[in-house]
């Protein structure tokens, strides 16, 4: 350590460093030891005192009140100076922040995008006398990450990439539970994950970090030193982390924008209110394909996460109507649908992408209420060979239920009643009383007195073929209300 004494001061009067001052003037004259970069909420219980905390903004909480604790933590910990990066995650800022900062003398700068923190780190490490050598050229690069992303446009495999070279390190990504977290990264093994959020960083041939976001860690991840390579140490996987949080959280709002569209788009499509084309320009801008055929869903029983979850790798559009979930894409959703825990779902027969969805949704409503009423987590419509004899005319289905079992209806509804839901599963079950009866958890005599009260009411005599017949398509063109 040299003898000269460095203070925050001193950094803000470097030309290339171009700090800006935002508050705490008073606390100028505070001493530097370090420079850090940090995007956790409580960096205190890993700091030593003195230090310069660098943060884009992640790890900076929203509300007034926990932006003036926060200042404080870091103000008792002996934290120099706070400095934020400009244009990237950093919240509102509320008075009562530059209050705080005011009151205690804390020095709160502001880092222009073109300075990479590892700029700042430098100059201390410089006036210090420290040579940080190999390392510190890595550090520069890897925070020349962001010039790259803002001026050369790369995909997230050829950054970490150029990444792994210039660290030294085989880098991984995962979510929590051992997932891809960003596309084109691969996934490490799962036996060197943490199984604690405060385990130490150090594992056999490398390190493994938390990957920050708001409202927790988005996952993990874990660089392994390359055989032959000069590998530039945790500060250097560190900053690679940023790097990754900040792509996380640009991936996650690119995610979040592209579903509101997709739920939007899918309302429109839902009430036909979008011409063919028009719907097929907007589906290929939402990464639905145009070479192939498309489905309706009607999924329910499952929350929106799981659901999400099940479907993050497929393109689809989705949107919720009460305890309804609608999801339009192509026919291998399905079979991700059919695997979510608890899923009762419905498909529509495969039709042309932007072509109106008005027979669709009926068949998908149909085949849901089909599935939650027989226990299957996929019911795909068309299995049902007594569907193909129906019309497509939401209108002509409604005339047939109404004509056909219209006082039926009325009875249960008034009366609380099970008639057509009696004669329903006594003819799924090939008109057998006994077995239909224990399905329905009743006395055959009952069930008895509730076929002859259905043929009162309907004046249809279900032992001819004709009635059994009419009934029969009356009861698979039902709505689920029935």
């Amino acid at each position: 350590m040299a003898d000269h004494k460095l203070t925050v001061e001193d950094l803000t009067r470097s030309p290339a460093l171009q700090l800006r001052v935002l508050a705490g003037e008073s606390g100028l004259s505070r001493s530097v030891s370090w420079a850090h970069v940090s995007e956790l909420d409580d960096p205190t219980p890993w700091l030593l005192g003195a230090e310069v905390i660098m943060t884009t903004g992640l790890g900076v909480p929203r509300s007034a009140a926990r932006q003036r604790a926060y200042l404080r933590r870091l103000d008792d910990a002996g934290v120099s100076a706070l400095a934020l990066s400009a244009q990237l995650h950093v919240p509102p800022l509320h008075p009562a922040f530059f209050e705080t900062a005011e009151e205690r003398g804390m020095p709160i700068v502001e880092v222009p995008l073109a300075v990479p923190f590892i700029a700042i780190a430098q100059e201390v490490a410089a006036a210090l006398r420290e040579d940080a050598g190999h390392r510190l050229a890595a550090q520069l690069q890897v925070f020349g990450a962001l010039r790259w992303l803002a001026t050369e446009d790369l995909d997230t495999p050829t950054l970490f990439k150029r990444l792994e070279r210039l660290s030294g390190y085989d880098v991984y990504l995962s979510t929590r539970h051992g997932r891809p977290l960003l596309p084109g990264v691969p996934v490490p093994p799962l036996d060197v994950l943490p199984a604690q959020p405060d385990a130490p960083p150090t594992i056999p041939g490398g390190f493994v970090l938390p990957v920050s976001a708001p409202g927790g860690p988005a996952g993990h991840l874990v660089a392994f030193a390359r055989e032959g390579a000069r590998p530039a140490g945790l500060a250097v996987v560190q900053h690679i982390a940023t790097v990754a949080a900040l792509q996380v959280a640009m991936a996650r709002h690119e995610r979040e924008t592209l579903r509101r569209e997709g739920a939007e788009t899918l309302a429109e499509l839902l009430q036909d209110i979008l011409d063919p084309p028009a719907a097929r320009r907007r589906l290929a801008r939402l990464g639905l394909p145009m070479d192939a055929d498309t489905v309706l869903l009607v999924v329910r029983g499952v929350p929106d996460d799981a659901l999400r979850r099940a479907l993050d790798d497929l393109p689809h559009l989705m949107l919720r109507r009460g305890d309804d979930h609608y999801v339009l894409g192509p026919p291998d959703l399905g079979p991700a649908v059919a695997g979510v825990p608890g899923a009762a779902a419905g498909m529509s027969r495969p039709f042309p992408p932007g072509e109106s969805l008005t027979v669709a949704q009926r068949e998908a409503v149909w085949a849901a209420a089909h599935a939650g009423e027989s226990g299957r987590p996929l019911v795909h419509y068309g299995e049902d060979t007594v569907g193909r004899w129906l019309p497509d005319d939401p209108a002509a289905l409604t005339a047939l239920v109404d004509h056909v079992l219209g006082e039926v209806l009325a009875y249960d509804e008034a009366h609380g009643s099970q008639l057509l839901t009696s004669v329903r599963v006594w003819m799924e079950r090939d008109r057998h009383v006994e077995s239909a009866a224990a399905a329905l958890h009743i006395h055959p005599n009952t069930l008895a007195y509730r076929l002859r009260r259905f043929t009162a009411l309907t004046g249809r005599d279900l032992s001819s073929s004709a009635g059994f017949a009419e009934v029969w398509l009356a009861i698979r063109a039902t709505r689920p209300r029935v």
